[in-house]
């Protein structure tokens, strides 16, 4: 399991937003993006390298989908990622769980979220600090 958390200068809803709207979310991480940011609806992201499914959506607060990678092992089901997103001293405390990740992928995908995601969107919305782990 990946567990990091995430200190954002803005809103919930606007961290929310840039997660879920494919339009922000590629303007973050600078990839091609599609989806659907409906419960059952599907996305892609990451030039198409990542591919997951919405299974819980509530704005500014929770997002809960499925998550795998075109590098993932055949015949391993998908992962599950879960961000919840809470107001803190005027900013966003984004704490993400990644559940369900092949055990030998759990550090390069750790590392992935942190380059990846979490930088990105520290320079999208401003100044912010990360803090990590992994179990």
């Amino acid at each position: 399991m990946i567990r990091q958390t995430i200190i954002i200068d803005a809103s919930p809803l606007d961290v929310y937003e840039a997660y879920v709207n494919p339009k922000k979310h590629a303007a973050f991480t600078g990839t091609r993006t599609t989806g659907t940011p409906k419960v059952g609806g599907k996305f892609t992201a990451g030039d198409g390298y990542i591919n997951g499914k919405y299974l819980k959506l509530e704005p500014g607060r929770r997002i809960m989908h499925e998550w795998t990678t075109t590098e993932w092992p055949a015949d391993y089901p998908p992962s599950i990622l879960e961000l919840t997103l809470r107001q803190k001293d005027g900013v966003t405390e984004l704490t993400m769980v990644h559940s369900k990740v092949p055990a030998g992928q759990i550090e390069y995908y750790a590392e992935g979220w942190r380059k990846h995601y979490w930088g990105p969107m520290k320079k999208y919305f401003g100044k912010a600090s990360i803090q990590q782990g992994s179990e």
